[in-house]
């Protein structure tokens, strides 16, 4: 069971930085598909969650030729404690062209499966969904088959928004909750509510329920085993196909610190209690994120 603490106090140097378990060490980025990939998101001038959000497994994706484009700049304009991409207010500057430029991309790599995301612009009055569902009509006309995974903001619950991105038809939608309810409020943005979130993910299930809606879980933040159920439980209810749950890992001096690293038997554990729940499909492992290994969900 994961150690409960007051995560508005300092903690001490020694937890804040603790050494990371074997379990959780990555090799560096190298090979030919990782260069490739590289040098085509440098030279269109695109955005990939992978770097921005520092994620540990950057290494194997692009190795392996995939990446999750992240659209809409790389300025937030949320500041959850748990994120590495930058907090700001682009002031309404929106990148038209961007579209094109990523569905270029998925052309030129000769992807068949892409994640989607882009940061949270309530800078907007329809906080990104235009250019959200621009991209992926954008993607289905240059890459027919190109199946096409969106990882959303909440649009700040507004259903009209959600709507534009939906009528854009993504084969999965995804919007994470990303931590349990208690925590919700130290962990995530003000502006990004535990019930703000699942109701999104509601409304894309009945909105279309012959797609895949899918969220995720960060483990390590002081969560109980009985809340992580509990977010389980509250995912299924919402309609919610995929879950996936990953370890947590701070990024930074000024993001939260790790209160724990889960280790992978107990990943396991989790996992054969989701799937017990009758999701789809279940990712646990430390190295789990949202993204990681999507398209086996239609292999699932």
């Amino acid at each position: 069971m994961a150690i409960e603490i007051d995560l508005t106090a300092t903690p001490p140097e020694e937890v804040r930085y603790a050494r990371k378990p074997d379990w959780l060490r990555v090799s560096l980025p190298h090979g030919e598909d990782y260069e490739r990939v590289k040098a085509k998101v440098s030279g269109l001038t695109l955005n990939t969650v992978c770097k921005e959000a520092a994620c540990p497994n950057l290494a194997e994706c692009w190795g392996a030729g995939t990446a999750t484009i992240m659209i809409l700049g790389d300025t937030c304009t949320r500041g959850c404690r748990f994120c590495n991409v930058k907090t700001g207010n682009p002031r309404g500057v929106v990148d038209w062209l961007e579209p094109t430029r990523v569905a270029d991309a998925v052309r030129d790599l000769g992807w068949k499966y892409l994640v989607l995301t882009a940061v949270d612009r309530d800078d907007l009055a329809d906080g990104g969904a235009l250019i959200f569902a621009n991209t992926v009509r954008a993607i289905h006309e240059r890459v027919p088959g190109a199946r096409v995974e969106i990882l959303s903001g909440d649009y700040r619950g507004d259903l009209t928004a959600l709507e534009i991105v939906l009528d854009s038809r993504p084969d999965v939608f995804a919007h994470n909750i990303e931590t349990v309810r208690r925590l919700t409020p130290h962990v995530r943005d003000k502006r990004a509510k535990y019930d703000q979130s699942l109701a999104i993910l509601r409304h894309a299930k009945e909105r279309a329920p012959d797609r895949f809606t899918k969220t995720s879980l960060m483990l390590g933040l002081g969560e109980r085993t009985e809340e992580v159920e509990a977010a389980m439980d509250d995912a299924r209810a919402a309609g919610v196909d995929i879950f996936t749950m990953g370890q947590y890992l701070q990024p930074g001096k000024k993001h939260l610190p790790v209160t724990e690293f889960i280790t992978p038997q107990r990943f396991a554990e989790l996992g054969a209690l989701a799937r017990s729940k009758g999701f789809h499909q279940v990712v646990s492992s430390p190295l789990s994120r949202s993204s990681y290994h999507a398209e086996q969900a239609f292999s699932a």
